[in-house]
């Protein structure tokens, strides 16, 4: 009875320790979701006005750009995948890595080579354990994302959207990141970058409507080259930070589960102790009564 006590007290403590940190992690990680909500709401707008600006442009202009115009045939594709860098984020890292596997086998199925581009040290964890190939990484800094990291991505991307297949270049790029639907609640998404396939936010004209006519100075093939690395940028930037605020909420959400859990082991345990001290007591008891007895016995 003894050691069993012993053993209940040491899971107890044991609990309570593991409850202590997973309650200061779940503080912090509330503490981060505030600000990072803030750069989301601060940067969608950005992204959404240069999505629609260049969307309109390559929509109702007669303008041929290699960004913006379908390849005859695709033979590469290129998948970003935006993880994190840390864990205890749940179900959040396997959600995304879930979606760019369903995303991978179809672009398979559509007779397609897959190419990755990895952000997060779990990312890159995930192929490493598994042998499989990318091109290339970035890894820190996801929990506080920075521009100049985006500015990097996008020009690796747009590098490698218009060098030719056979020199190592894709035609499609692909993203994949979570977004953050609510505390509760965030979703994986899948984003086609280039080349161009809708208009955001831009409404489609009637039959009889006049199309928006475009001037460009100096001329389009300059516009659109200035215009287009600002429009991946800005929406690798904002996935980035779509990522980031997810995977707080996610911490946090897991963090309170775990505490809960936490608690529940606690009370379970000191149940079970209080038992085993109560079976100790009564034992302790009868071997007293029993000792009395035949001492009486004796006499």
């Amino acid at each position: 009875m003894a050691g069993q006590l012993r053993e209940y007290r040491a899971r107890i403590k044991s609990a309570q320790t593991t409850k202590k940190i997973t309650r200061a992690m779940e503080l912090i990680a509330a503490s981060r979701i505030q600000k990072a909500q803030q750069r989301v709401a601060a940067s969608t707008p950005y992204s959404r006005a240069v999505t629609r600006a260049v969307s309109a442009v390559a929509t109702y202009s007669n303008v041929q750009h290699v960004l913006t115009t379908e390849p005859a045939q695709v033979d590469r594709a290129a998948v970003v995948i935006f993880s994190s860098d840390r864990g205890l984020a749940g179900a959040f890292n396997s959600n995304v890595l879930r979606e760019a596997e369903e995303l991978s086998e179809l672009l398979r199925r559509q007779g397609k080579e897959v190419v990755y581009y990895l952000v997060g040290r779990k990312a890159v964890g995930y192929f490493g354990f598994r042998k499989r190939a990318h091109l290339r990484d970035w890894v820190g800094g996801t929990d506080n994302p920075v521009f100049e990291t985006a500015k990097e991505i996008g020009d690796e991307l747009v590098s490698a959207f218009v060098r030719p297949t056979a020199e190592g270049g894709v035609d499609e790029i692909h993203i994949v990141y979570n977004r953050l639907v609510s505390m509760l609640t965030q979703t994986p998404q899948v984003v086609r970058l280039l080349p161009l396939e809708v208009v955001e936010g831009v409404a489609e004209p009637g039959d009889t409507a006049a199309l928006p006519l475009y001037e460009f100075e100096p001329d389009v093939d300059a516009v659109l080259d200035a215009l287009l690395p600002v429009y991946i940028e800005s929406r690798i930037f904002n996935a980035m930070l779509q990522s980031a605020a997810a995977k707080h909420a996610a911490t946090q959400k897991a963090m309170k589960s775990a505490s809960d859990n936490a608690d529940t082991l606690i009370k379970n345990y000191t149940r079970l102790a209080n038992n085993a001290r109560q079976s100790e007591i009564t034992q302790q008891i009868s071997e007293i009564v029993g000792g009395a007895d035949a001492l009486v016995s004796a006499k």
